[in-house]
């Protein structure tokens, strides 16, 4: 395959190279906005794209965002790439603030109280807990004599999924509306300010070209 990578990675080093980048967070960053700038096509089709990547990031579906963004991108005729380039926002410095707001603001809206059970058990417990459920409930659909329990997935449920979808949807529909707003003039600015500089350089081999011909046929004349 063309893109494929001739050297594989391990596997310890493409979970490293998740949680912090071998350039640094912020090359990754400029890396990100260089190639949005660079995307063939229209400034607002590359903003919707971006929309529907930061929106997806405050979802609580952790593994899902490329997925779900390519999905919203196509609801929305957006640039996909640009979707799946701007989840790059959720990583794991971000998150923790991420979650931390959205189920804040998902339990104040719902009027429940957050510090129960998230008090004495961590988001990472309440999210293994629920996998553990779907787990051991799938293989007791094959097993005679084993209980089906779902406590675990109806306290993440409660305590977890549905205040941060709801607590999530605000503060993720602000910032991809503001995204969206700043980033049709600035892609608008970069790629008329692209396409100047390819017109000159067309002009500048046009010109190069038009003196060769004149110079050959001052040439043949002497």
């Amino acid at each position: 395959m063309v893109f494929k990578r001739r050297d594989r990675r391990p596997v310890l080093q493409t979970i490293a190279d998740f949680v912090y980048p071998r350039g640094g967070w912020s090359r990754a960053y400029l890396y990100v906005r260089h190639r949005l700038h660079r995307l063939p096509d229209p400034p607002h089709r590359i903003a919707r794209g971006i929309f529907a990547g930061v929106i997806v990031c405050f979802t609580p579906f952790f593994g899902l965002h490329f997925i779900l963004a390519a999905l919203v991108a196509k609801l929305m005729r957006a640039n996909m790439l640009a979707a799946l380039l701007t989840t790059f926002i959720g990583n794991p410095l971000t998150f923790p603030v991420i979650a931390a707001i959205s189920l804040s603001l998902g339990h104040l809206i719902l009027g429940s109280e957050a510090d129960g059970v998230l008090r004495d058990t961590s988001l990472t417990e309440l999210f293994l807990g629920a996998a553990r459920d779907f787990k051991d409930n799938f293989a007791a659909l094959f097993t005679t004599g084993r209980a089906v329990d779902w406590s675990h997935l109806s306290v993440f449920y409660s305590e977890v999924l549905l205040p941060y979808l709801i607590g999530g949807a605000i503060p993720g529909f602000l910032i991809a509306t503001v995204s969206y707003y700043l980033s049709v003039p600035v892609i608008t600015a970069y790629q008329n300010r692209r396409r100047g500089r390819l017109r000159a350089k067309l002009e500048e081999l046009k010109a190069r070209k038009a003196a060769k011909k004149k110079a050959d046929d001052a040439g043949k004349r002497g």
